[in-house]
This record gives C-alpha cells, structure tokens and sequence, in this order.
C-alpha cells in the first residue's frame, strides 16, 4: 500500500497464465538476483528482486519474469496489462489464420477417358494448392477386378502430373473393390525448388534441339 498525491492505492499482485506460459510479476518474484530490462529496453544490470520492484513501482508499471531459466533470471519492466492485451489479440489473429488440412477425394474408374481425367487432375491440382491432401480412388466393377493393373497404373501416372505440387503419401492399395493412395501438398519451398528444376531442365531440351 502506498499513499500517492494524498490518495491510498492497494496493489493486488497475481499471477497471469498466457497461452501456456506462466509469469511471475511484482511480489511473486522472489529471486536474490534478477538480470532487469528496462520498459525501453535498456539493460539495468543485475539486481534483487526487490531494487528492481522498486523502479517499477516508481514509473507505475509491472515487473515480469521473462526468461525464468536464465541464470540469473531476466525481468522487464512493463505494463502488465498492455503485453495481455497485444498477447491475447496476436494470439487471435494466429489462430484465426489458420487453416485445417482436409482430404478431399477424387474418384474415377480404370475405363476414365482422357477428358473427365484432364477434369478430375485440374480438380487435385487445386486442392493440393490450396494446402488440402488428396486420395486418389478407383472403383473397379465386375470383370474390372481381373484388371487391377490398369487402375494401378492409372493412379501412378495422375500421381505423376501431380509431382510439382505434392508428395506421394500412401502408395496405390487395393482394399476389396477399391484402390486409392494419399497425395499431400508440398511446401512452398519444395514446389519452388520443383519448378526451377522444371525450368532448367525444358531449358536444356531447348537448347538440345538448336
């Protein structure tokens, strides 16, 4: 308790919980020696928990343990409350970024035509861009079943054209009427690296032919 231009504030120090991280702040700080930063962040040296209160208390704003593993612990000086606040609204804008991986199925027959596999392809191509993973299924019928080859080489080759963009995660397997295999997009670096090899390589098939 303090008294400040004849008026009595009653300081309630606590311990936050952000995200899954745990601050100590104010009294909770117990430590002999703390290694201060200022709320500019100028190094103030190696102190006791109780000098560095002190400067905080002084400017009115909160002391909070940052790095309690550090040898001797770092604390910063701060407005408790602000750091929260931006904590919480940075924490809100990542989550509402991110985006849930979905498996998006596409399903052809081993008697597919050239058209509807161009069409199912364009369809893979898109998911796969768009960060989603993508299984690959055929449907044999009947006397299709005594042909299991064909689909597997179906699903090799739309494998394949999808290289550029993905990764082969679960080879072609025939569970009862049914073969699939999983394609999972590639990094954005990975792809880069794709199409410059890509570009290099139709660059020398150019000049071969010259």
């Amino acid at each position: 308790m303090r008294m400040l231009s004849g008026i009595r504030f009653l300081h309630f120090w606590r311990c936050f919980t952000i995200a899954s991280v745990t601050h100590e702040i104010n009294e909770e700080i117990i430590d002999k020696e703390i290694r201060v930063i200022s709320d500019e962040g100028e190094q103030l040296g190696i102190m006791s928990a109780e000098e560095a209160l002190k400067i905080a208390e002084e400017k009115e704003l909160d002391l909070v343990k940052i790095s309690p593993m550090a040898k001797p612990p770092v604390c910063k000086i701060m407005d408790y409350g602000k750091f929260r606040f931006e904590q919480a609204k940075r924490e809100k804008e990542a989550k509402k970024n991110q985006r849930v991986m979905e498996v998006k199925e596409i399903r052809m027959s081993p008697s597919i035509g050239e058209n509807d596999l161009g069409t199912k392809l364009k369809s893979a191509l898109k998911f796969l861009a768009d960060g989603d993973r993508v299984k690959v299924s055929i449907r044999f019928r009947g006397r299709e079943m005594a042909h299991t080859n064909i689909g597997e080489q179906i699903l090799r080759d739309f494998a394949e054209k999808c290289s550029e963009l993905a990764n082969l995660d679960k080879q072609p397997k025939l569970e009862g009427r049914n073969m699939s295999m999983f394609l999972s997009p590639k990094s954005a670096a990975a792809v880069k690296k794709a199409q410059k090899e890509a570009a290099k390589k139709q660059a020398q098939a150019a000049s071969a032919e010259k």
